[in-house]
């Protein structure tokens, strides 16, 4: 019963979801389930799972980072230009790109967090004047083309495997990537996020630097775009189009994660499944044949549902009242939330 419970619960129902989906496309494309067409599946669903990543630590935090999509556009130009075809500049280029990205992250967090001005207007503005910026630049026309060696982040990967056949480098860098996330949901640093989230007076009265944590979230989100920029310049080419409206698939897919917006819960497990029923769920109905122009309506769908649903969930819980596993869970994640946001480590990490 309670393997049930956790399945339709918000947290575990994208779980359900992501199977369903993934038996229906092999159903309907029997090549799907082949090691190497699934393994391109997973390529290409990695650029969006690792911007889903980025979105989740400034979601739970109670924040929007809606400068994603045109910071992975200017990477993009900023990687097809700058390299060329001179191998030797690859390093140098990628470096700057983390730098570029660290600076956008932090241009982010210090208006929203200092100044205290709204998130979403904050990186609603930093989207359009990237977008300008790239706009001016390249005319609105493909431009740059940057080294195989440069590309081969993306397209490239470990071949003639046994049984998988081809492994690629985007996979590898995904599961890294959430690796990392994962680790820094069990720093002081994430638990901290999540208390802000939740109740970001109570952080304060604790004593911990707020508005330097909330800041680090917009960073990491920053340097989520560039990674995922770095991927798609592999396949996707070098055009002014690339990555964009990728900020609100990752909302999406964070949403359909169980990641409550608003901050204050969530699984950056469950936003990187959301990610992939998604795209799941776009392949579908791509082997439907229903246009792709429909994508933004079915995201706009998803995002309500989803909030509906997990505000469902939780009045329907309530109304139940905490079950003996609720109780121990909320206890302990409050307990360990109130010794984070007291404890010393948290000024500093």
């Amino acid at each position: 019963m309670n393997a049930l419970r956790t399945l339709v619960s918000p947290r575990g129902a994208v779980f359900l979801l992501l199977v369903i989906l993934l038996v229906a496309v092999a159903v309907l494309n029997p090549s799907f389930a082949e090691p190497g067409q699934f393994m391109r599946y997973l390529q290409r669903v990695a650029p969006i799972a690792i911007v889903a990543i980025g979105q989740y630590f400034v979601i739970i935090a109670g924040e929007f980072d809606l400068s994603q999509g045109s910071l992975i556009t200017a990477q993009v130009i900023i990687a097809g230009n700058l390299v060329g075809q001179d191998d030797a500049r690859t390093l140098p280029v990628l470096l700057l790109m983390v730098v570029f990205g660290i600076v956008v992250g932090l241009v982010n967090g210090v208006l929203t967090t200092l100044l205290k001005v709204p998130s979403f207007i904050v990186t609603l503005g930093m989207m359009l004047a990237l977008l300008g910026g790239v706009m001016w630049w390249t005319g609105g026309a493909a431009t740059g083309n940057p080294a195989d060696s440069f590309r081969e982040i993306g397209r490239g990967g470990i071949r003639d495997l046994p049984v998988l056949e081809f492994l690629p480098w985007a996979v590898l860098l995904l599961a890294a990537w959430l690796a990392l996330g994962i680790v820094i949901t069990k720093r002081p640093l994430g638990k901290t996020l999540i208390a802000i989230g939740d109740n970001a007076r109570a952080v304060d009265y604790a004593g911990a630097r707020r508005a330097w944590v909330t800041t680090r979230a917009f960073v990491l989100s920053s340097l989520s775009a560039t990674l995922s920029a770095v991927l798609l310049v592999g396949y996707a080419g070098v055009h002014p189009s690339v990555g964009r409206g990728y900020e609100f698939t990752a909302i999406t897919a964070v949403v359909l994660g169980g990641v409550v917006l608003g901050g204050g819960r969530g699984w950056i497990v469950g936003a990187v499944a959301g990610a992939f029923a998604l795209e799941a769920l776009f392949l579908l109905l791509n082997i439907a044949g229903v246009p792709s122009t429909l994508r933004d309506a079915v995201q706009g769908v998803i995002i309500i549902a989803a909030v509906a649903y997990a505000g469902v969930a939780f009045r329907a819980r309530r109304r139940r009242g905490p079950q003996p596993t609720d109780v121990h869970t909320a206890g302990t994640e409050n307990a360990e939330n109130r010794s984070t946001a007291s404890s010393p480590t948290t000024r500093g990490d």
